[in-house]
């Protein structure tokens, strides 16, 4: 081995979503519009929230965190991307790659966690809805919060420091537009049976368990509907939380989709089509579907709007 000479890789080209100047331009006047408007949906969910007393909330606490994780993970690699359409390739430095996988990670799965809570917190309003009040205390809000960023670190963690133990003395190129862990393990020169594993495991259990929790939450959601008697009150109710569910379904089938199943059969074309739904069209769609159908929502929008209007 000591005959063996190798360079270990400081900094990693990304190649970004594709090398046609055409589908470039096409692609950058698309995520010019939606990442604008995925920031100002969810600022403006988290200013509304804040300045509305009638939001104070389990509901709106939920989606305030929500709001904020979306506005933080988008945020994360929309500027850069855009950017980057007009060069024909990104080169990132180890570390500053390391640093923007582990929040990413710790982002994305917080919001998992996050959307089972408020699953949860569905599930108490409507079926248990005589004891929601005592269930759902400011308390219990703040714990599940902190449990969902936690869980985040802790799955972000153990991802990381996998990957800093690893080593990287081959090519460098990532036909990708940012770092993630797959595309990185098909690079490393060491040993990646173990981070593979962990991979497979955490996201596996993370991601079955929080999409069991929103699955058996809306079960019960969609039971309580049923009986409700009016038939316009059903068509409602069932067009508000069917609307959710599919974001939700989204969501947690692009997430598996990406992350649970072998590196080996791990496509990057498939994958980079995926990402840039997780990254920026689900972000943009979060305050639509969860904040925009919603009257009250609505409601202390158009009293801002009106305070805003009026003459100083």
């Amino acid at each position: 081995m000591a005959g063996i000479n190798f360079t270990l890789v400081t900094e990693f080209i990304l190649l970004g979503l594709t090398d046609h100047m055409e589908l470039k331009v096409a692609l950058f006047m698309l995520f010019l519009l939606i990442y604008p408007v995925s920031l100002v949906g969810n600022l403006g969910m988290l200013f509304l929230i804040q300045v509305t007393p009638k939001l104070h909330t389990p509901m709106y606490h939920f989606l305030n965190c929500l709001s904020f994780v979306d506005a933080c993970y988008s945020s994360i690699f929309a500027p850069k991307m855009l950017l980057n359409f007009f060069v024909e390739w990104e080169t990132i430095s180890f570390n500053a790659c390391i640093v923007k996988y582990f929040l990413f990670v710790s982002l994305i799965t917080t919001e998992g966690f996050l959307l089972a809570a408020m699953a949860y917190d569905r599930y108490l309003a409507i079926v248990n809805s005589i004891l929601y009040t005592v269930a759902m205390t400011r308390i219990v809000c703040i714990v599940l919060v902190l449990d969902s960023c936690v869980g985040g670190l802790i799955n972000s963690l153990t991802h990381t420091i996998g990957l800093m133990r690893l080593s990287f003395c081959g090519p460098n190129v990532i036909s990708h537009f940012f770092c993630d862990l797959p595309p990185l393990l098909k690079l490393s020169c060491s040993d990646t049976s173990m981070s593979e594993l962990l991979l497979l495991v955490f996201r596996t259990i993370i991601t079955m368990v929080t999409f069991m929790m929103v699955v058996i939450s809306y079960i019960f959601i969609v039971a309580a509907i049923l009986r409700i008697h009016s038939a316009a009150g059903r068509q409602k109710a069932f067009s508000t939380y069917i609307s959710d569910l599919t974001v939700v379904t989204l969501f947690y089938g692009l997430v598996s989709f990406s992350y649970i199943q072998p590196t080996s059969q791990y496509s990057l074309d498939q994958e980079k089509v995926a990402s840039v739904l997780y990254t920026l069209v689900i972000p943009m769609l979060n305050p639509l579907i969860y904040s925009l159908r919603n009257k009250e929502v609505k409601e202390a929008a158009k009293k801002a709007v009106e305070m805003r209007s009026l003459p100083c």
